[in-house]
């Protein structure tokens, strides 16, 4: 199967994730002037990855900061039909100063989606 293939074959389930992780952020009480971005998976650069178990091709999809094409999300899906996504926001915690919010992590499979925020303690 060629690369177009696999993004056509994965569209719906990756925009699931992608609102999951996007229900994540506004969740946290993130305003879209403080998150610039969201993942987007028609935003998202697609390469095939070889599965070192199965020797299937996965695809893996990244998301670039358009300022400075930093790599800030990435989303695979594996041979055995589960998915792992990481998409950073870098930001202080809108509701508890003394956490600051790394990113939003999601993970699962077509028929359960589960997300959760990357939260680390703020340096006393």
């Amino acid at each position: 199967m060629e690369l177009t293939e696999h993004v056509t074959l994965k569209r719906n389930l990756a925009e699931g994730i992608c609102q999951r992780m996007i229900e994540e952020i506004n969740k946290l009480g993130l305003t879209v002037n403080e998150v610039p971005h969201y993942p987007n998976y028609d935003d998202a650069s697609f390469v095939l990855i070889k599965d070192p178990c199965t020797g299937q091709q996965n695809l893996a999809c990244y998301w670039y900061d358009p300022n400075n094409r930093q790599r800030i999300g990435r989303l695979q899906f594996n041979s055995d039909e589960t998915f792992y996504a990481e998409y950073d926001v870098a930001k202080t915690h809108p509701a508890k100063a003394r956490w600051f919010v790394e990113g939003i992590t999601a993970w699962g499979n077509a028929d359960n989606i589960k997300a959760e925020a990357k939260l680390l303690p703020m340096p006393s």
